[in-house]
């Protein structure tokens, strides 16, 4: 079972990576690119799927993404709200 869902993944991985270089020189679109607001939401979901399936192969690149700490401050927290009322 972990095999079929590597290779599915490792397949989704490489389909949006060929849809973000635009080997079909933009005659393949799941949404055209000038319909308004629309246009690029395809790249964008292509772009986080290339991304997710990146991460499940061990690739994060979350960490270029991290605000640098500045010495002295603490972390923000995350877990202040209290969600039990």
């Amino acid at each position: 079972m972990k095999l079929i869902r590597d290779l599915v993944v490792l397949g989704s991985g490489i389909v949006s990576a060929l849809y973000l270089l635009n080997v079909g020189f933009g005659i393949v679109e799941f949404i055209p690119d000038n319909t308004p607001i629309f246009g690029n939401l395809d790249e964008a979901a292509a772009t986080a799927l290339l991304i997710n399936c990146l991460a499940y192969f061990g690739v994060d690149l979350g960490h270029f993404f991290k605000r640098k700490e500045e010495p002295g401050k603490p972390e923000p927290k995350t877990h202040d709200i209290d969600v039990s009322k």
